[in-house]
């Protein structure tokens, strides 16, 4: 079952659902129309990793918003705050585990040995051999620190 059919199914039960599911069928139906939208603007069908991406993405904005909002400001918004963790933890359903500190350290180890590289003026090579493997399963600036760390002799296990 494709990553769209799977949406579309799930979809199909949150319509079903009581008022429970009422959050879940707005995001999926979010994530279906980003889908076709970018169909339409490809005109072609995506691929299931072009559809990982769109995923990674809207959770990805979702954690920024939760970022954005000032201390101060937390309480008087932890509805808003719930609301957006509720909606990341939906599309996180449909996206592969994120990879540990560990496996992440592995990755970055097995890049660095491959690219030869030694000093922190050269991460670009290490995150460029590296981040299409991570593609949609480690956040990108947890990868980076990994890898800053390791070139400039700071790594902690």
């Amino acid at each position: 079952m494709t990553l769209k059919d799977k949406l579309l199914a799930d979809m199909k039960e949150a319509m079903k659902g009581k008022e429970a599911s009422k959050l879940e069928l707005a995001v999926i139906r979010m994530v279906r129309s980003a889908i076709k939208n970018a169909e339409i603007e490809k005109k072609r069908d995506l691929e299931e990793e072009e559809i990982m991406d769109i995923l990674a993405r809207e959770v990805k904005i979702r954690q920024d918003a939760i970022d954005s909002i000032p201390d101060k400001q937390q309480e008087s918004r932890q509805a808003d705050i719930d609301r957006l963790k509720e909606e990341k933890k939906i599309l996180q359903e449909y996206l592969p585990a994120p990879l540990s500190d560990p496996e992440i350290k592995e990755a970055a180890r097995e890049a660095i040995a491959s690219t030869g590289v030694s000093s922190p003026k050269e991460m670009g090579r290490v995150m460029g051999v590296l981040m299409p493997r991570l593609k949609g399963r480690a956040d990108g600036n947890k990868v980076k620190k990994v890898v800053q760390e390791m070139l400039s002799g700071e790594e902690s296990d």
